[in-house]
């Protein structure tokens, strides 16, 4: 007796099962690799309009949209990337090195310091101990890596004026040089956030973490220190405890409340001197890639703020409602100020 085959109906729905359940199994593949690699919906934007320098927009006047461009990553890349541009701040290599050193770092790891690679690559730039480049650990560390790719960068003679594939295959003797071209419009466009050319360019987004874990002053500078070296602190007074914040308020009003004395107390704060506008959004952006990992709250700067709650509104007017859009407000003036979760 011949084989019975399946009705034409019985086949469609089959293959539409089939297909609900690969669509079903991707999605969730998505969702768990969203997961592991840090983004729980918190991500950093980098918003860029043209025309625009920290140093020379303070009219506050509004700039040609169809120049803005962005670029997206997550938390965990943004503060490896803040990284990367600090400690070229500290070692006052030109914005040009900063950029070549953010491509070579997203070629080689996607901006994640990573523990494994080809042969025995590790870290934000892949680099190998048995090539010199130090030990795992040393290498694991982004702030000697880092220096260590600017060390090698700055020897290449006329390395600003080369093409950044070029530059960057002189330091990394990679296999696939050319693939480096493909991150200079991204690195570029961060860099201008991440050296304070672009002023409030970077915002993240808090997504599903707990906020209520408290922050330390200590620890903020203390990473300050080491990324940018010990002028970001000027005279080493940056970090504020509750007791010299709320005497800091005494001594400039005799009229302070009480309450105000008790939320000065409950809120632990660094404040970083800012030596113009372009420093002041170098440290500002930093510290905004920076306020998951170091639970930063508020970030205020140049009649500007972010804050974690409002996060999804980016960088707004300080002390308003008003959502801040590409352009608007100063660029710069006075210090950063950084306001700690109390842990409450």
């Amino acid at each position: 007796m011949p084989e019975r085959m399946p009705a034409p109906g019985g086949r469609g729905r089959l293959f539409r099962t089939a297909v609900a359940c690969a669509v079903l199994l991707a999605v969730t593949a998505y969702v768990a690799l969203r997961g592991l690699a840090g983004h729980n919906d918190a991500m950093c934007t980098v918003r860029a309009t043209g025309g625009r320098d920290a140093d020379s927009d303070t009219s506050g006047a509004s700039h040609d949209p169809d120049t803005t461009q962005t670029y997206e990553l997550t938390p965990v890349q943004a503060a490896n990337a803040a990284t990367i541009a600090a400690v070229g701040a500290q070692r006052g290599v030109p914005e040009r090195a900063v950029t070549i050193a953010l491509a070579t770092a997203m070629q080689e790891s996607q901006l994640r310091n990573i523990s494994h690679g080809d042969r025995d690559s590790v870290g934000l730039f892949q680099q190998r101990p048995s090539q010199g480049w130090g030990t795992v650990d040393e290498i694991q560390d982004p702030v000697y890596s880092a220096g260590r790719f600017y060390e090698r960068l700055v020897k290449v003679p006329g390395y600003s004026r080369l093409p950044l594939t070029v530059a960057a295959q002189r330091v990394q003797r990679s296999g696939f040089p050319q693939a480096y071209a493909k991150h200079e419009t991204n690195a570029t466009l961060l860099t201008g956030a991440l050296t304070g050319r672009q002023p409030a360019a970077l915002s993240c987004t808090t997504g599903a973490r707990d906020l209520g874990e408290p922050g330390d002053p200590k620890q903020v500078r203390k990473r300050l220190v080491r990324e940018f070296g010990r002028e970001v602190l000027a005279d080493g007074s940056g970090a504020l405890t509750a007791g010299q914040a709320r005497g800091r308020v005494a001594h400039t009003t005799a009229h302070t409340t009480a309450r105000t004395a008790d939320r000065t107390e409950a809120e632990p704060a660094v404040s970083l001197p800012a030596h113009g506008g372009r420093q002041g959004w170098e440290l500002a952006h930093w510290a905004v890639a920076n306020a998951a990992g170091l639970h930063i709250e508020r970030i205020s700067y140049g009649g500007l703020e972010w804050s974690a709650e409002r996060s999804r509104e980016g960088w707004r007017k300080a002390g308003t409602d008003d959502a801040k859009s590409g352009g608007t407000g100063r660029a710069g003036g006075g210090a950063v100020e950084l306001r700690l979760a109390t842990g409450h």
